[in-house]
């Protein structure tokens, strides 16, 4: 294989790699970017008081406190200017006044990815008809289940992943996960805890590399992958929050704080040991007559240096409006995808509504 060829595939092979190599600690990332420009433009802050369709993805047990017997929640989001898309859809239905069960599906991927191992042939001649494409796509689905409880103020929730992961035809996974959640009000106060992945989640790689490939990992110094177990620890996610009402309940201020704890070892993140770390992260929405609202919140709190090498805290900030017609919710965010150092905002919207049964 000639040392062009080589040179033309690198850029390939690096982030084909990239998907080889993820330490346990940071697998299946794309399930930590969130759903609902409600809860991205308020810091991912809403374990304790999510309460619609979205719950199955953030605290399944919030389903409960779905309004409509049917409720479906969209979005679309572009990342990195527009190279990664992210989409998700997400049902929920009321089987009676306790139990409640979802359905989501959610795709992040990069599409039209140029494969250029044979531009240059045998010959040395470049040949531009012979780029294909290919697409790197994670897939998650979640089946919920919420139901209350003989406590009073407590309902509890869990889901099952299955997540499916392509790179072309060279490499896919599939895997298997739970989560179980609980949500609790104590007078004014909403509390709320997720046990995500707590029994770990397992993905089983399997590679279909050919001689051609493997040839430009040897020549790039790159080592060969092998069908693997990738596993994701388990998290706690905990929230507590307190809504307040003024002018005659025309307005409403709603304030939660969360704290992401971790088990895998020192995260860069504000309080970390070994092998505990937490990230906390807080929001805010302020309402009017239950029509519109004004939100924010601040996460991806870290420890970090400036180019002296100075030690600073950085901090992403989020911002957000959503209306709410009926039984129709329009939300808007702007949001970074997490690096709070890089100005990598995007413009994120999400829809929901509501199907009731029909009346006789």
């Amino acid at each position: 294989m000639t040392k062009l060829k080589s040179t033309l595939t690198l850029g390939f092979l690096f982030a084909f790699s990239s998907l080889f190599a993820q330490a346990p600690k940071y697998s299946d990332d794309f399930l930590d970017i969130g759903v609902s420009a409600r809860a991205l433009s308020m810091g991912n802050s809403v374990v304790a008081t999510v309460n619609d369709v979205t719950s199955a993805y953030w605290n399944p047990a919030g389903l409960l406190n779905v309004t409509g017997n049917i409720q479906i929640s969209l979005m679309h989001a572009e990342y990195f200017a527009g190279i990664a898309k992210y989409d998700y859809g997400a049902l929920s239905y009321r089987i009676d006044s306790a139990s409640v069960f979802g359905i989501t599906a959610i795709r992040f991927g990069v599409d039209d990815i140029p494969y250029t191992i044979d531009l240059v042939d045998a010959s040395g001649n470049v040949n531009y008809d012979n780029i294909t494409s290919f697409s790197a796509a994670d897939y998650a689905f979640l089946f919920s289940y919420a139901r209350k409880v003989a406590i009073p103020g407590l309902q509890l929730g869990a889901n099952v992943k299955v997540l499916r992961m392509v790179v072309g035809d060279f490499a896919s996974a599939w895997g298997f996960g739970f989560d179980a959640g609980a949500q609790y009000q104590y007078k004014n106060w909403q509390f709320g805890a997720v046990a995500r992945d707590f029994t770990s989640t397992f993905n089983a790689w399997s590679y279909d590399l050919n001689s051609d490939i493997q040839t430009v990992f040897q020549e790039t110094g790159n080592v060969i992958p092998q069908d693997n177990i990738e596993v994701t620890l388990p998290r706690l996610l905990l929230g507590a929050a307190r809504k307040f009402t003024f002018f005659q309940k025309k307005v409403s201020l709603l304030g939660e704080l969360d704290a992401d704890v971790t088990f895998d070892g020192k995260r860069n993140t504000v309080i970390s040991t070994n092998p505990v770390s937490v990230d906390p992260h807080v929001g805010f929405e302020i309402g009017y007559r239950d029509f519109i609202f004004l939100r924010g919140g601040v996460n991806n709190i870290q420890n970090s240096t400036d180019v002296t090498g100075a030690p600073i805290t950085t901090f992403q900030p989020d911002f957000g409006v959503g209306i709410k017609i009926k039984s129709f919710t329009l939300d808007y965010a702007l949001t970074n995808i997490g690096n709070a150092s890089v100005a990598l905002y995007s413009n994120i919207f999400s829809l929901k509504f509501d199907i009731n049964k029909r009346t006789p």
